[in-house]
């Protein structure tokens, strides 16, 4: 998992010939997925998300559109995972509490783990209200690297520069006023064990390709 300025990397041992020393190698290379929501497709916007990754060295290794299921949007935003649901109870809780509004008169609780299970009911109903353009993407801290030229989830919140900071100005106020999902546009994965989990559920291995791109050697060693 990566965390600010702390990143979880692959340890790979060599065992060389006898008498000789053992080399460890520091592996940062990484996938991750990121889906381009039905909000960024309707937009008409696929290929400037797409090539702001790419530009930032980070291989495109698999894409593809698809209609997602409520099964597999379901699967994808799991309501029965207690931590994701109550995480989103708690963020919801502390954006009205810096706007100043009150939980109850759009959820009728302040119990977390209750607002969690509708926020989580209407992600699954935006991620199912159009075509998906899912993307693996892979390099050294693709996790982490996604997410910052993503920007911050709340798009009222993300910087200029990013792309949920240039191309969205939704806020928990506005979508829950309105009992829908925030519209930010792209789905990143949140920390490697969640891209590892993502990746396989969106992708088959066989989906996934694997070549040398033009940049590689001039941005890794």
């Amino acid at each position: 998992m990566c965390d600010i300025g702390f990143c979880q990397v692959n340890i790979i041992n060599i065992q060389l010939e006898p008498h000789t020393q053992s080399v460890t190698i520091v592996s940062n290379m990484e996938k991750t997925l990121v889906l381009l929501k039905p909000d960024a497709v309707a937009r008409g916007i696929v290929g400037e998300i797409i090539t702001r990754f790419e530009k930032s060295g980070l291989k495109l290794i698999a894409t593809k559109m698809i209609e997602p299921s409520e099964d597999l949007a379901n699967q994808h935003y799991p309501a029965g995972r207690r931590e994701f649901i109550e995480g989103m109870g708690h963020k919801t809780l502390g954006s009205y509490k810096e706007q100043g509004l009150d939980p109850h008169k759009v959820f009728g609780t302040d119990e977390p783990h209750a607002i969690g299970l509708q926020v989580q009911h209407w992600l699954v109903d935006s991620l199912t209200a159009g075509p998906v353009i899912a993307l693996v993407l892979e390099g050294p801290h693709a996790v982490e690297l996604v997410r910052k030229i993503a920007g911050n989830t709340l798009p009222i919140k993300a910087e200029p520069g990013t792309i949920r900071g240039d191309y969205s100005f939704d806020s928990p106020a506005l979508a829950n006023s309105e009992k829908r999902a925030i519209r930010n546009l792209v789905h990143a994965s949140g920390d490697k064990k969640e891209a590892d989990f993502e990746v396989n559920l969106w992708f088959t291995d066989e989906e996934l390709h694997s070549y040398d791109a033009a940049h590689q050697n001039h941005m890794t060693a």
